[in-house]
């Protein structure tokens, strides 16, 4: 996946924001909340971080590939990042896109769900 398909893909999830920040990484947001973050450094393969159940995080960190998120899996939070596709392909990533988007959604404040419209 490159940057530009991973910010396309991004975009077509409903109540997102997107800024650049924390040194070049595409952020994307629902309601404020970051979901996922992707950076291609000097030509590297992307990487992108994301959001995940407990029960995927134990199953995938030690997957050629992935790794738990660097800062935010040493905080004790369930973040991967998939640095090369050798285990997950684009198709398996962007349905872990999506399942982050509905956690952090779906752990929003009640009120900003429902200004979202998000159920």
């Amino acid at each position: 996946m490159t940057l530009d398909e991973y910010n396309g893909f991004c975009a077509l999830l409903p109540h997102t924001t997107h800024v650049v920040q924390w040194g070049g990484a595409h952020v994307w947001k629902v309601g404020g909340k970051v979901f996922t973050l992707g950076r291609a450094d000097n030509g590297d393969a992307l990487g992108v971080t994301f959001k995940c159940s407990w029960m995927s995080f134990e199953l995938l960190k030690d997957s050629p590939g992935v790794r738990p998120a660097p800062y935010l899996a040493s905080r004790g939070m369930s973040w991967l990042q998939r640095y090369a596709d050798t285990s997950m392909d684009d198709v398996t990533l962007q349905d872990y896109l999506r399942e982050s988007h509905r956690l952090v959604a779906s752990g929003l404040p009640r009120k900003v769900r429902i200004d979202l419209g998000i159920a």
